[in-house]
């Protein structure tokens, strides 16, 4: 598959970078990584895909608990800060094509994880690409955990056109706009420092649960378990976050 040049290459660099890593806080990470060990109810020592990993904080955290951690990633910056905190295998490579350029081996990981909105990143081609991909590289019965804050259910209801955050002297404003021709989510975030400002293009496909439940079995999972939050209270309209759990066939 050839890929088109996407806004993800190139955007995690620089305050983009500072702002993801300043808003994940450790009393976060330590909750989904509770979720996850409880999800993939495996033994320690057992092989965990992480796609994309970011600055690798769920990996890092799981490597410390016992497990074996990969972690893949296209920005160089995340993972020069993966690298700096944790010596484990973090490799540079683009989510949409983990079959294609060698990145995985078949059958060889017992659990794998997308989380902090990522899946959202690919439109539906890029979604299937993903999905196969992962579903090649887990063992049967291996489990694969997506969380989102975008699904259709989640984003549509409160969508709001603008938000502004504060990191120390970095200020961020996202101005949000749905392309419904596209069920697509275009964001634009400013990033205002010493008076020094810079915006930079974002966008997020939105999937009905529905259309994301049917793309899994597609790419060979069995049908999906579907939670609202990290306590596993059930998914229902306006859930902030779908956290989705399928089984490889």
């Amino acid at each position: 598959m050839k890929l088109k040049k996407q806004w993800f290459e190139t955007f995690f660099q620089g305050p983009a970078v500072e702002f993801w890593t300043n808003a994940m806080t450790p009393a976060i990470t330590l909750a989904d990584v509770d979720f996850l060990e409880k999800t993939f109810d495996v033994k320690l020592g057992a092989r965990l895909l992480d796609v994309p990993c970011g600055n690798g904080r769920h990996s890092i955290e799981l490597a410390r608990r016992g497990y074996r951690v990969t972690g893949i990633d296209l920005s160089d910056e995340f993972l020069a800060a993966a690298r700096a905190a944790l010596e484990a295998d973090w490799r540079f490579g683009d989510m949409r094509a983990l079959s294609s350029d060698g990145s995985l081996e078949s059958a060889a990981f017992d659990g794998a994880f997308c989380f902090g909105n990522s899946f959202g990143y690919l439109d539906h081609e890029g979604v299937g690409a993903f999905l196969s991909s992962i579903a090649d590289a887990l063992k049967p019965g291996a489990k694969l955990v997506i969380e989102t804050g975008v699904a259709a259910e989640s984003i549509l209801p409160t969508l709001v056109a603008r938000r502004w955050h504060r990191f120390g002297d970095l200020f961020i404003v996202s101005e949000n706009r749905y392309d419904a021709a596209a069920s697509r989510l275009d964001i634009d975030y400013t990033f205002i420092r010493d008076g020094t400002v810079e915006t930079r293009p974002a966008a997020s496909y939105v999937f009905t649960v529905a259309e994301i439940g049917r793309m899994l079995e597609d790419a060979g999972f069995e049908a999906p378990a579907l939670n609202g939050g990290l306590a596993g209270e059930p998914y229902q309209l306006g859930s902030p976050r779908l956290i989705i759990t399928a089984k490889r066939r």
